[in-house]
């Protein structure tokens, strides 16, 4: 049996055998099967199995994440992604979170970072609902701006060092605004699903392709995890500069 725990609310891969059984191994409020994960507002689509609460509040990584998983996901595996990125984020740092969901990333650049200001952008309104309260939860109001939108259309008056993509399937959409934004220099954080074979290839092409003449040096490819057969979730660091030498 694959399971996660989130919060005070145990989450299955599918429907136990049986359930008293489970109930004797974990001390949970909650116990949901996830279906599916619908389209770009990721809501999903749960089943209750156990309890009535769906809301909780999850700890990682020294970050409070309130949450109700029948209106929002949450994404475990990207657990180790999320305190990368925040030990990667220098001081005094303009960070835009482009997908920010309820503060995934956002939470730990601004706890365990020294930005300047990180810019978090959410066109859920439920998750957009959580990533207020959880900028609130984690007193992380000076720092964090929560903007409800199109990350594409709410940017345009944006300059910053660092630009987070943390969002797949149509992520390569967004590369024209990502890129428009980064100072000479900036740092580009880019998700994408990819067949293993095109890992080295197809991401920076498109990373390249809307760049133009500017400089783009890749930094690190990160495995996140598996996300079909002979499919990945990867992350490109990749550093972009004004002009090719």
């Amino acid at each position: 049996m694959k399971w996660k725990k989130i919060g005070r609310i145990l989450v299955l891969d599918h429907r136990p055998k049986n359930l008293k059984e489970v109930l004797s191994r974990f001390d949970v409020d909650s116990i949901v099967k996830i279906n599916k994960i619908h389209g770009r507002m990721r809501e999903p689509e749960i089943e209750v199995l156990y309890g009535g609460t769906t809301e909780t509040t999850h700890k990682e990584n020294g970050c409070f994440y309130s949450l109700d998983l029948s209106k929002v996901m949450w994404s475990k595996g990207n657990t180790n992604e999320r305190m990368r990125i925040s030990k990667l984020v220098g001081d005094g740092e303009i960070v835009l979170d482009m997908f920010a969901g309820i503060g995934y990333f956002s939470i730990p650049i601004a706890l365990h970072s020294n930005p300047k200001k990180v810019i978090s952008i959410e066109i859920n309104p439920n998750s957009f609902k959580y990533l207020k309260k959880n900028i609130i939860l984690n007193k992380v109001q000076d720092i964090v701006e929560p903007r409800l939108g199109d990350c594409g259309e709410l940017v345009k008056d944006l300059s910053v060092n660092r630009v987070i993509m943390g969002y797949v399937k149509t992520t390569h959409h967004y590369l024209n605004s990502a890129i428009s934004l980064l100072n000479d220099g900036g740092i580009l954080h880019y998700h994408e699903t990819v067949p293993d074979k095109l890992i080295n290839t197809r991401p920076i092409k498109r990373i390249k392709k809307i760049a133009k003449d500017r400089e783009v040096k890749l930094l690190n490819i990160q495995n996140i995890k598996k996300y079909a057969p002979g499919v990945s979730h990867v992350v490109l660091d990749v550093k972009i500069e004004n002009f090719k030498s």
